[in-house]
């Protein structure tokens, strides 16, 4: 019986010691890629899907460019970022991301909302076996037309396998179904990991989210079109991001493989609960609390009851990625499960669009913590408080911190007198106590 492609073995799995890969072992895999998967079995059309620049660590973008720069002369290549439910890029942020050697006219925006091809279904009698009974609906697989259109001989999903609020850890079928996707997957999963708990899923290679994700990629989307997967683990450091690890395969081996790695570089135990932990959301990356609550989500599981979190966000000026994400969270701000679930009960619209319910629920803190935002001349006060966080202006509070570019990850003492536990980048890391 033929081998399916799920259980592939990789092309290759490359590991770095503490300097991570070195550039001439990454342009030598870059390489292997090349021959193996593109020169060797004659490609003419080739689709890569890296993330978005929220991703800006990820090394997704060096690697896109990489891919480039080596086939671009002999096949024809376009590049469509994962964008899920984010604005398209800007050409700034484009170019930040991936350089300038990829014409722009060569960028392809998915607009998840409409760019979509519907595949098939998964029945609710699924969703009900993974949710303990607690959602029926059945789930429709849609993709990005352009992945399955025949038009691209060849489809290679580049990005990071970190740890990650809804799936447990990120990439592999979700930069397809999700990134890619829309509609039902998209919020239905993102409720899934809600109603399942995001402390019993984050930081887990396989849990109820990653296998409807998966189900939903290799039933409906693998069998329609070549997706192969380049997989990247990166550990952050006080020089900087360091690439740890890089896989390629067309099944699952590379994603376990990356979430073994990355459960081993990119999870933080502390010491102690945290009495006080104060997040740095990077200006290139972060613009909305939908992106920005990684402070909230990877840093829960290290908070004390009665803590505070304080998150520096000088450039965060939205709630959602979506004007009709934005509105929602607007309307019912981060107050609890108990809250979010008794508003999707009466709001037809929050019950049309459940990723937001889901974001709602994993942004509260149900209570156990306060968090503050302080951010610049995006979102006011009044914006802050109306969804349920408490406010500071960011000038004001990076002051009071005595916040420079050169904190480093770990204790500070602050000018108050009181320490607090300063995380630099919470996209590259999960933080625990247990």
């Amino acid at each position: 019986m033929a081998q399916s492609p799920a259980d592939a073995p990789s092309l290759f799995e490359l590991e770095g010691g503490p300097a991570g890969l070195s550039p001439e072992r990454v342009e030598a895999a870059v390489d292997q890629i090349a021959s193996a998967w593109v020169e060797g079995a004659g490609v003419k059309r080739l689709l890569l899907l890296p993330p978005d620049h929220t991703r800006l660590h990820s090394f997704a973008g060096p690697i896109t460019a990489a891919l480039w720069r080596r086939l671009h002369q002999q096949v024809e290549i376009d590049v469509m970022p994962a964008l899920g439910t984010h604005h398209a890029m800007k050409p700034a942020q484009l170019e930040m991301m991936f350089g300038n050697d990829i014409p722009l006219d060569r960028y392809v925006a998915h607009d998840w909302r409409n760019h979509l091809t519907p595949l098939g279904v998964i029945p609710g009698s699924r969703l009900s076996e993974l949710s303990g009974g607690r959602m029926t609906d059945a789930v429709e697989v849609a993709v990005n037309r352009r992945i399955v259109s025949g038009e691209y001989d060849l489809a290679l999903s580049i990005g990071q396998v970190v740890p990650h609020e809804v799936i447990g850890f990120a990439n592999h079928s979700k930069n397809i179904c999700i990134g890619c996707g829309g509609g039902a997957m998209l919020h239905q999963s993102h409720f899934l990991g809600a109603v399942c708990g995001i402390e019993r899923v984050l930081g887990t290679a396989d849990n109820p989210v990653r296998q409807l994700v998966d189900q939903g990629f290799y039933e409906f989307v693998r069998p329609r079109a070549d997706v192969r997967f380049v997989l990247s683990v990166v550990e952050d450091s006080p020089q900087g991001p360091r690439l740890r690890g890089l896989a390629a395969g067309e099944g699952k081996a590379p994603f376990y493989w990356g979430a073994k790695l990355s459960g081993e570089l990119n999870v933080t135990r502390v010491d102690r609960p945290l009495e006080r932990a104060v997040v740095w959301l990077d200006p290139h990356e972060f613009s909305s609390t939908w992106l920005g609550n990684k402070a909230i989500y990877r840093t829960r599981k290290a908070m004390a009851d009665g803590s505070e979190l304080i998150v520096l966000a000088p450039e965060v000026n939205t709630f959602g990625e979506d004007p009709t994400i934005d509105r929602l969270i607007r309307r019912h701000g981060y107050r609890g499960t108990p809250d979010a679930l008794a508003q999707l009960e009466t709001d037809p619209e929050l019950a049309g669009n459940l990723s937001a319910t889901a974001h709602l629920i994993h942004g509260s803190t149900e209570g156990r913590f306060d968090v503050t935002y302080c951010t610049g001349a995006g979102l006011t006060a009044e914006e802050v408080r109306g969804v349920g966080y408490n406010h500071r202006p960011y000038a004001e509070a990076a002051a009071a911190l005595g916040i420079t570019d050169r904190l480093t990850d770990g204790w500070h003492d602050a000018p108050d007198g009181n320490p607090f536990y300063f995380i630099r980048n919470p996209a590259l890391g999960l933080w625990t106590s247990n």
